[in-house]
């Protein structure tokens, strides 16, 4: 039972060093993306498709 205890606080350090880790990397604008809003502008064209105009039929009544 002793064992339970070592390994769930082992876990919980592990999980706080993880999350302040990540907290530190976000702060420091790891996560921070420069590169795709300078080339999205030239790939936009091919994003915005326009819709074909749906074509009328005829009715055929006979």
């Amino acid at each position: 039972m002793s064992v339970i205890y070592i390994l769930l606080s082992i876990s919980i350090i592990v999980a706080i060093f993880f999350f302040i880790a990540f907290i530190t990397a976000v702060k420091s604008g790891q996560y921070d993306d420069s590169y795709t809003p300078s080339v999205r502008m030239l790939f936009e064209d091919e994003l915005v498709k326009e819709q074909p105009k749906p074509s009328i039929k005829p009715n055929k009544t006979n």
